[in-house]
Order: structure tokens, then sequence, then C-alpha cells
């Protein structure tokens, strides 16, 4: 089953993608019955119960086992899923009301009526997606919050040789190998190949930050890295959508989205260390309640919204938010702040990440899936290899390169961007499209015990994390 988040929606709207031709409909039909606004939120509360209770139980077996509480957010998102318990179920194409427990629920017990069930099945499903989407961005600023920004400039031609040499290596390979040893055709062998490029940013970020490594030289250079391959992996999808869609690449679609994101991130640098002494000063002068908190958010969500309003994710300027208030006086006093902001909404972009993860691409008995599985063991083995050789190409001695390479595996809901598009597009076939979403579930999940192992973790590190 495909997986899309907002994310891939807004990135298929501003490429002219053939999804949204398909998105758009879809919708229409999901609303034309008026959805019970009262169920909606009590569906959103139903579903915030369990993704807290997952996110909860799922960390605290975790921290227990030594492994980042993170991964049991993932761990309890699939098992409250469309995989296991389908208690968290999200209105996608071929996923019917019914099979949703909350709104089973909401129908036997508050009275939901079946002729208003999928419009407000699919009102439910939006305001978790926007919640989640909330969560990455929230999380974001609160990483560039922690990040040095000094560090990251000191490390950035390092950063800058990671990301590339971790785009160029698992494309190539991916590409070429799915043409000449599973005879796959052209374009769908580029599409696959694209989706091996990316890197989950906020997954990486999160673990660093629970095991006290995000401001090492490796964690900046990772965090350094992963932004700049989120930037890389927007221009790969553009470059990849572009061909799907005309069979040509367009060459000014690539340089206007070079140049904006060098630009955007630039410019917000710059103009924050000029503006900084007058926000500071502004704020100690406000007032009323929470003036630091509310202008520290403003401030990150409007740079997310630039940062999609010209083509680029949101999460990068939350981050540049992030790094740029971070050099200020009150750093420590926002970021404090930030921190029950984020308890609050992050646990809900990792838990829905988990739940939209559809485990039955696993299953061999499907026909489908079998040759998936095979193509998936390449992939994967491309995925994780093609990162790590990245991380060795630091030469500066005395680095982690191990932990480098491995802390830019997960592919998380990047990848499932890239596996959304390409299936709505048809890009995909049904075997290629299970082996994408394989490699990200394993990739995703293979990741954050790895980085516990590789680093040689502060004792006291594990006892403060909270999941």
């Amino acid at each position: 089953m495909a997986q899309f988040s907002i994310a891939s929606i807004a990135l298929t709207q501003v490429f002219g993608h053939p999804f949204i031709s398909k998105t758009i409909p879809l919708l229409a039909a999901s609303t034309e019955a008026e959805a019970d606004e009262g169920l909606v939120v009590a569906g959103v509360l139903l579903s915030l119960v369990v993704i807290y209770f997952a996110s909860k139980l799922g960390g605290e077996v975790c921290i227990r086992l030594n492994l980042p509480p993170v991964l049991g957010d993932l761990v309890g998102g699939v098992v409250v899923g469309v995989s296991v318990l389908k208690l968290l179920v999200f209105a996608e194409p071929g996923v019917l009301p019914e099979s949703s427990v909350v709104i089973n629920l909401l129908q036997s017990t508050a009275g939901l009526e079946p002729a208003a069930a999928a419009a407000t099945f699919h009102s439910q499903s939006e305001v978790i997606s926007i919640l989640s989407e909330l969560g990455v961005i929230i999380l974001l600023f609160e990483i560039g919050l922690e990040s040095e920004l000094k560090e990251l400039i000191k490390y950035g031609p390092q950063a800058a040789i990671v990301a590339v040499v971790g785009v160029i290596a698992p494309f190539a390979t991916g590409t070429l190998g799915l043409i000449y040893l599973f005879n796959s055709p052209l374009i769908p062998a580029i599409f696959a190949g694209a989706a091996l490029t990316a890197t989950s940013i906020g997954i990486t970020a999160k673990v660093l930050a629970e095991i006290g490594r995000l401001t090492s030289k490796e964690g900046q250079i990772i965090i350094g890295a992963a932004v700049l391959d989120d930037i890389l992996g927007i221009i790969v999808l553009a470059v990849v959508a572009s061909l799907v869609k005309t069979g040509d690449v367009e060459v000014s679609n690539i340089l206007y989205l070079i140049v904006s994101a060098g630009v955007f991130l630039v410019g917000v640098i710059l103009l924050g260390r000029f503006l900084s002494p007058y926000y500071v000063a502004l704020v100690r002068n406000l007032k009323t309640r929470g003036p630091l908190l509310i202008s520290g958010l403003i401030i990150a969500f409007i740079l997310s919204y630039i940062g999609a309003a010209i083509q680029l994710e949101a999460i990068l300027g939350a981050f540049a938010a992030g790094l740029v208030l971070g050099e200020t006086e009150i750093q420590q006093e926002l970021e404090e702040q930030v921190i029950p902001v984020a308890d609050m909404l992050v646990p809900i972009f990792f838990v829905v990440v988990g739940a939209k993860t559809d485990l039955g691409v696993l299953n061999p008995a499907v026909p489908s899936n079998r040759e998936g599985l095979i193509i998936a063991a390449f992939l994967i083995l491309v995925a994780i290899v093609g990162k790590v050789i990245a991380g060795f190409t630091i030469l500066q001695p005395n680095t982690n390169r191990l932990a480098i390479g491995i802390g830019m595996i997960p592919r998380g809901e990047v990848g499932l961007v890239f596996a959304g598009v390409g299936a709505a597009s048809g890009a995909l076939s049904e075997s290629l499209q299970a082996a994408v979403i394989m490699m990200v579930i394993l990739t995703t999940f293979v990741a954050p015990p790895l980085l516990r192992v590789v680093f040689k973790e502060p004792e006291a590190e594990p006892e403060e994390a909270t999941g």
C-alpha cells in the first residue's frame, strides 16, 4: 500500500505531478457528505490517546533494553497502526472507514451515522497528519536550538562531502543494479534509485540527542549532511518527477531549487545574526504570558512557511530558525520552554510514521511480494553500504566514520514520500514499490540501535532520555 504524507502532497503539487490529479478528486469525493465536527474532535482525541499510550509504552520498553526511545515510538506506531491493531488508520486510497477501530467505536458509542463515517474518517486523519507535520517541524526547531552554528559551519565541508557521496553512491549503484541485475525498465529503476538517496534527519537527530551526541563532531557532521541530503533529495525528486511526467528533465527547475536552497539558508543565517539583538530586546520588553516561546514559534513557523513556499521543505525553515535563535543569549531559556511543546507533538510524528508502515509487504505468501523481497534485499544492502561509504569519506583523524555513515542510513518519512509519489504516478510496479517500502522500513528501524552500538555513549545519558 502506498504511504503518503502532507509533505508528499505538497511536493507533488509543487512539481505539477500527475498525483495531484488523482488526489483532488479523492479529497472531493471523501468530503461530499458532511463530517460530524463534534465526532471529528472525539476521533482526534481518541487517536491522541492511542498515540501517547503507544509512545510511552514503547519508549519505556526500549529504554529498559538500552535502545533509543524513538525506536519505541516507531514500533508502538506499527502495533497500533495499519499492520496490527488498526487503532490508528488513515484515510488513504483503498482504506475504508470500517477498517478504523476508532471510527467503529464512534459509530457504536457516540452515534456516528454511517453516511457521515467517510467524511469524519477523512477529517480525523487530516487533523492527525497535520499534527504529525507540526511535530517534525517542532523537532527540527528544537534540534536547531541544540546545534552549534559555529560547529556546523566548521564541519560544513566534511558534511557536504558526506551528503554528496551519500546521494551519488546509492543512487548510481541502485539504479544500475536494478537495470542490469533485475532487468528493470529505466524510469522505474531511476525512481527506486532516487528513493535510496533520502535521509530522515528527524529520526537520526532524535537519537543523537537522546544519547548525548548531537553536539559532538560526528553529530554535527551528520546533521549538516542530513540537511544537505534533504535539499539534494528534493532536487532529485524534482528531476525524477519531471522525467516520469514528460520524459525530459527541466534544467531551469533544478537550477531554481539549488539557488533558492542556498540563498534561503545563507540569507536566514546572515539576516538572523543582524536582527537577533533587536529580537532579544523586543522579547525582554514584552509583558504578556509566554513572550519567549510564542515569539520563537512565530519565527519558526514563518521560516517554515517560506521554506515550503519556495519549494523546499518546511522542516528546513524550522531548523534554520533554531540555528539562528540558538546563537542568542536566550537560547537556553527558549530551549527549556520548547521541550514541553516537543514532548506533546514530536511523538505524534514518530508514531504516525510507524502506524502508516504496512508490514504486509513482507508477506512472502503474496506473489508480488516475493519478487519484491528479492529486490528489497538488494536495495537494503545498497541503502546501508552507500551511506556507510559516505561516512568513510571523512579523512579527518580521530573521527568515528562508521557512526557518521550509520547516522545517514534511516530513510523514514522522506523515503515514504518517494514511494508514495512513485506509486501514484505508476512509475513503480507492485514488486518494486514493495521493495522500496521494505527498504524504508528496515533502514528506519535498524539505524537507531546501531547508532547506540557505534557510539560510546555517556553512562548517564540513557537515564535522562525520554520517549
